[in-house]
């Protein structure tokens, strides 16, 4: 389908938000999370749409740029090449940064290396261990209704500290 970057960020940015790689609607679109999954993360953020797409309060820096094609069982894993190579230099473009969000384990382990846990749902629970830095997120796609369901407690108990943690930070 060709390269279409799906980024955001501005130099007064507050909170960057790490996710995979943008799906084949958001690559389409070319709006960042304008798909289930972005209502779903715009609702544990308890942040609107307007406040969302600020790009003053949140930059959007996925794993991968782009969309990368349609796998077996979902789309593809993020390009290898776009961390690396573009991360860094994006975010010392954003100096004013006060938590990153890392969203599903591309994110979670390309960042936390040796500091993951065995498992995304140990990584999530542990979250405390990664702040305040960064706070670390299970995706919000429909795909992922079991783990949600299976693990009551992330609503419960996470979802509420982070949007007390999103409030302080971009209000």
């Amino acid at each position: 389908m060709g390269a279409n970057p799906v980024v955001t960020g501005h130099k007064n940015s507050k909170i960057v938000i790490i996710g995979q790689a943008p799906g084949i609607k958001v690559h389409t679109s070319e709006i960042p999370w304008d798909d289930a999954s972005g209502k779903q993360l715009r609702k544990w953020l308890n942040v609107s749409d307007e406040d969302f797409y600020d790009v003053e309060k949140f930059a959007i820096v996925p794993m991968g740029f782009c969309y990368p094609r349609k796998g077996k069982s979902g789309d593809k894993p993020p390009r290898k090449k776009c961390a690396p190579q573009w991360h860094q230099q994006l975010f010392e473009l954003m100096p004013n940064l006060q938590m990153i969000l890392l969203i599903g384990m591309y994110a979670q382990n390309y960042y936390l290396k040796d500091n993951a846990k065995r498992t995304l749902t140990e990584t999530v629970d542990n979250y405390p261990a990664y702040l305040p830095k960064y706070f670390i997120l299970p995706h919000p796609s429909p795909r992922n209704r079991f783990w949600l369901t299976k693990n009551l407690w992330f609503k419960k108990n996470i979802v509420p500290e982070l949007q007390e943690r999103v409030a302080t930070i971009i209000n």
